[in-house]
């Protein structure tokens, strides 16, 4: 897994990776909610045909059961559409919530498509995989998954990136924490013990040589910045470096008094005012954090609330955004 729990992009590995060897997978797909689900539609599963799995739908409810009714799908070698919970013809089979879910069996998918949707999450592009019976088509996204007639459309939006910029524990701390998250971290500071720390813990980490050094890195839609400085001389070159490029969230540390004078700093820097309303500090979303593991988690978890409202659906039209559910 490239993090704490199995992503969507680790179900098409698995299914990739299957392929190479030559044994045949079944991918199960979330196509329909009733009431209340553990899991968005559009969540997956992936069985080979030893029994081993990737993802889940309950987080252990009704795992086994989908695992048997994918193998029988395999052995037929047809597609089928199944409900598991409230209305299903399996009894003995129910949802903690309550509700029920209809999961989508597709046996074999194609693995030229869905090596093509790695290869565009690779490159950072959003992807779809449209599911048509047993037939599987990759494309870009630019619907929201859900059904479009008589597809199933299910998108991928890349990785979470985080690009933490900074000195001290404080820094250390969030990049570590992104990390185990599964988030694509890179880190820069200005300590050689910090980047030493970072990388010996296989995360990315570079020097930051200089107050006017930039980053050598590239960002989209989906990245984040988080600046973790002390020392604010080095925010005033990097801060309105990083206002311009791509991105879904930049953040600073600091209290409301810091950044006030920080965008003080910046307006005579010549950082246009409509520029820093996107600047946010003090940064998480626990107020007043001051222990760095806290903060760091504080932190992250204010990227990922910003990450799943907007950047994941970065590309989708505002009148197409799908109704939202609540879970267990």
């Amino acid at each position: 897994m490239s993090g704490l729990a199995t992503s969507p992009l680790d179900i098409l590995l698995f299914l990739r990776t299957y392929a190479d060897d030559g044994q045949a997978c079944v991918l199960v797909t979330l196509t329909g909610i009733e009431g209340s689900s553990p899991r968005a539609l559009g969540a997956q599963m992936a069985v080979a045909a030893n029994g081993d799995f990737a993802g889940s739908f309950s987080g252990g409810c009704i795992e086994a059961a989908v695992v048997a009714e994918a193998l029988e799908a395999l052995g037929s070698g047809t597609a089928r559409l199944v409900r598991f919970g409230a209305g299903s013809p399996y009894l003995d089979i129910r949802l903690p919530c309550g509700g029920g879910i209809d999961l989508l069996f597709t046996p074999q998918p194609d693995p030229i498509a869905i090596a093509q949707s790695i290869a565009l999450l690779d490159e950072r592009r959003p992807a779809a995989l449209a599911l048509s019976g047993a037939r599987v088509r990759a494309r870009e996204a630019d619907r929201p998954t859900g059904w479009q007639g008589d597809d199933f459309i299910v998108a991928y939006t890349p990785r979470l990136r985080i690009i933490a910029i900074g000195q001290g524990e404080e820094l250390t701390a969030t990049a570590q924490l992104a990390h185990a998250f599964g988030a694509e971290t890179l880190v820069f500071s200005p300590y050689e013990r910090d980047v030493r720390a970072l990388n010996a813990r296989g995360i990315a980490a570079d020097i930051l040589a200089f107050r006017t050094a930039r980053p050598e890195l590239r960002s989209d839609p989906w990245t984040a910045f988080v600046f973790l400085f002390h020392d604010r001389d080095w925010e005033e070159a990097l801060i309105p470096w990083a206002l311009d490029l791509p991105k879904f969230y930049i953040g600073a540390l600091g209290s409301k008094h810091s950044h006030v004078a920080r965008q003080a700093m910046l307006k005579t820097a010549g950082v246009p005012s409509d520029h820093l309303q996107s600047l946010r500090s003090p940064v998480g979303l626990v107020p007043s954090t001051r222990d760095p593991a806290a903060l760091a988690a504080s932190i992250l978890a204010e990227i990922v609330q910003e990450f799943a409202a907007d950047a994941g659906l970065a590309l989708i039209p505002a009148d197409t955004m799908p109704e939202l559910r609540t879970t267990c």
